[in-house]
């Protein structure tokens, strides 16, 4: 086989995926303050507070409980653990998290995919039960899990793909402008960069700074894999 066709075949998957990237953040952007992207981003608030959590249940510590709000705010109380650890995880797990399901719903196999997407669902559903303690919050960790669950039941294998692709683009593009609106374009004592400069010393623009170049890298290479993978 000449080398053209090869290099034909290689360069279409790409272009789909930039595509398909850019299509879905015009989307999600365009819709920002509809009701449309309302769901998912309380979904990346969740993913936020759940990151205090599990970075407090890695570090020895327990979650006590979280909150969510239909203002898109949200509150995880944990005791013990590792406080520095605890703090840093809300943004950057959230992140994490969110570029994990772009890069499952560009990477991983049908099957994959969709076990993936029934596990995000059983996940939010579980930490539901387990520890939500606001009504708006546990109505929407129930109706959120039961869509995700029968999302990855009955679904074509291409929906399923789209939802996974859906939830990391939201996902990362919160965490960047989140990161960005707490804590370098303006200054929220009640952000963790604040909380985490009143515990070391050191001003939370740097964390600010700190955590949007890492958060600028992990998006960037979780758009590749996706963009990569067409």
């Amino acid at each position: 086989m000449s080398p053209e066709p090869r290099e034909s075949k290689e360069i279409v998957p790409g272009a789909r995926g930039i595509l398909w990237v850019v299509a879905v953040a015009l989307v999600v952007y365009a819709g920002w303050s509809t009701p449309f992207v309302f769901p998912l981003k309380i979904f990346v608030v969740f993913l936020h507070e759940l990151s205090h959590g599990l970075a407090a249940l890695l570090t020895g510590g327990s979650i006590v409980r979280i909150e969510l709000s239909a203002d898109e705010g949200g509150l995880c109380t944990t005791r013990g653990g590792w406080p520095f650890v605890i703090t840093s995880a809300g943004y950057l797990g959230s992140l994490l998290l969110g570029s994990l399901l772009l890069r499952t719903g560009g990477r991983a196999r049908p099957g994959t995919q969709r076990l993936v997407l029934g596990a995000t669902g059983a996940v939010v559903a579980l930490a539901t039960v387990l520890w939500i303690r606001t009504p708006f919050g546990f109505f929407w960790g129930l109706g959120a899990g039961a869509a995700l669950a029968a999302a990855a039941a009955w679904l074509p294998a291409g929906a399923a793909v789209a939802c996974l692709r859906l939830l990391g683009v939201t996902s990362c593009l919160y965490a960047l402008w989140d990161i960005a609106s707490d804590l370098i374009l303006r200054s929220d004592p009640r952000s963790d960069a604040s909380a985490l400069a009143r515990a070391t010393g050191i001003p939370a623009i740097v964390w600010g700074l700190l955590w949007g170049g890492v958060a600028l890298w992990v998006t960037f290479r979780a758009l590749r894999a996706a963009v990569r993978s067409g």
